[in-house]
């Protein structure tokens, strides 16, 4: 069709499935009170669970019925695994043929370098997805089990669901509003498997792809999964380091998991197992900049991603020693490729201040509250200082609009407005600016 290019696709594919959640939260079907939601709350959930940010206005477990429950969870599995994979999924199991504007669709919307196999990678996406989620629901239940009856099967199924999507719901409400999984700070079990959950999903479907091709043959895998593998390690052990010494008050057992915690989960996950209002302001910084730092490429997460941050301490390394060109395991950056993350850093950094700033005029709230909700937003994390549920209509829909951007992705808003411009054609005189 002309004029639908594949950012469009994914841009309308994300709307339709938010707007189509957004009506069946509103049935009073949804509500344990059996009465209408309003459309602003049903669309700020809806954005939340396709976005897998977590941020709510309601809490899920005391304000949603048990079908407004499995709405949530069917629209955070959509929003994880992505619309496209889940349409061209469906289309596989009905024996459809994927034509290549699917698969080019595809390819975009899991940041894929090539379209040769991207069917098969799909269909790898599906099974591990599910397998995991399996996984992780299974050794979750014997905890939720004894502590919830038979609905901890349920609770289960839904925690794990929404660890691997990196969404942050949680049903955790009957111990406490907006309580999330700070009942559970010494459980190692219910910690460690949150926590691997979080990271599998979070790490990218790319770079497991490369462990099922090439296993230990480290030295084989793409140059992008060497980065996520590095940047990801790093961003785990320089948080947990530091949250381990401001945690210096809590006994060992449960200080190493939630030091272990709170650095894994700020990268788009948004589940707390100790109560983040409680924490330093130094803490509280750490935690924006893993927010909107967030997962990595082709994965579950969202934020600006590891491999935009990587790039471009490469290339500040590079430009320090006066190096040409950004390297990294023997392998040459692509100029391109630095220009882009430069552009996805400096979206991400004004939309984030914009944002905040907004917030705190339409609500009269201080501004680094304001801050640390709208980094909770676009880098569809869920971690929230207990101010989004008594924000005003105008700053909820900031919120929505940065939780859509941060799943969507900046340069697909991008590249879909001003797709079909030919600007690139041409190039005018060049002349050097001072920098610095």
């Amino acid at each position: 069709m002309k004029g639908v290019t594949s950012f469009r696709i994914i841009i309308l594919g994300f709307s339709a499935v938010i707007l189509t959640g957004a009506l069946l939260l509103m049935l009073p079907l949804s509500s344990t009170s059996g009465e209408m939601t309003s459309f602003s709350d049903a669309l700020f959930s809806a954005t939340s669970a396709v976005c897998v940010t977590g941020l709510v206005v309601q809490d899920t477990a005391t304000y949603f019925s048990s079908f407004g429950e499995g709405v949530i969870l069917l629209l955070i599995q959509i929003g994880g695994m992505g619309v496209i994979t889940i349409a061209i999924a469906i289309s596989i199991v009905g024996g459809r043929r994927i034509s290549l504007m699917q698969q080019s669709t595809m390819q975009d919307a899991i940041g894929g370098h090539r379209m040769a196999g991207i069917v098969q990678l799909t269909g790898f996406i599906i099974k591990m997805t599910l397998l995991f989620e399996l996984i992780g629901a299974f050794f979750l239940a014997p905890v939720f089990i004894r502590d919830f009856g038979l609905k901890g099967i349920w609770m289960a199924v839904f925690h794990s669901i929404s660890a691997f999507c990196n969404a942050g719901f949680d049903l955790m409400g009957e111990a406490g509003h907006f309580s999330s999984l700070t009942s559970y700070s010494t459980s190692a079990l219910v910690n460690i498997v949150i926590i691997t959950l979080i990271i599998i999903g979070g790490i990218g479907f790319l770079f497991w792809n490369d462990v099922k091709r090439f296993r230990h043959r480290f030295h084989r895998y793409s140059l992008q999964s060497k980065i996520v593998f590095s940047s990801t390690l790093f961003l785990i052990l320089l948080p947990f380091v530091f949250f381990f010494i401001e945690m210096g008050d809590l006994p060992l057992k449960e200080r190493i998991l939630s030091s272990l915690f709170q650095a894994v989960t700020p990268r788009t996950a948004g589940f707390n197992t100790i109560d983040i209002s409680a924490m330093s302001s130094s803490s509280r910084l750490i935690i924006v900049v893993l927010m909107l730092i967030g997962g990595s490429p082709g994965s579950t997460a969202g934020g600006m991603k590891t491999t935009t941050i990587f790039v471009l301490m490469g290339n500040a390394i590079s430009t320090f020693r006066k190096k040409r060109d950004t390297s990294f395991f023997g392998r040459r950056i692509d100029d391109e490729c630095v220009k882009t993350a430069s552009t996805v850093l400096l979206m991400y950094v004004v939309l984030f201040l914009l944002g905040g700033l907004m917030i705190s005029i339409f609500d009269s709230v201080e501004l680094s509250s304001a801050l640390f909700e709208a980094a909770s937003a676009i880098g569809t994390v869920g971690l929230s200082l207990g101010l989004t549920p008594m924000l005003s209509l105008p700053s909820r829909i900031v919120l929505i609009l940065l939780m859509f951007f941060g799943r969507v992705g900046g340069l697909t808003l991008i590249y879909a407005a001003f797709s079909g411009s030919d600007g690139h054609l041409s190039r005018l005189p060049s002349e050097k600016v001072t920098i610095g």
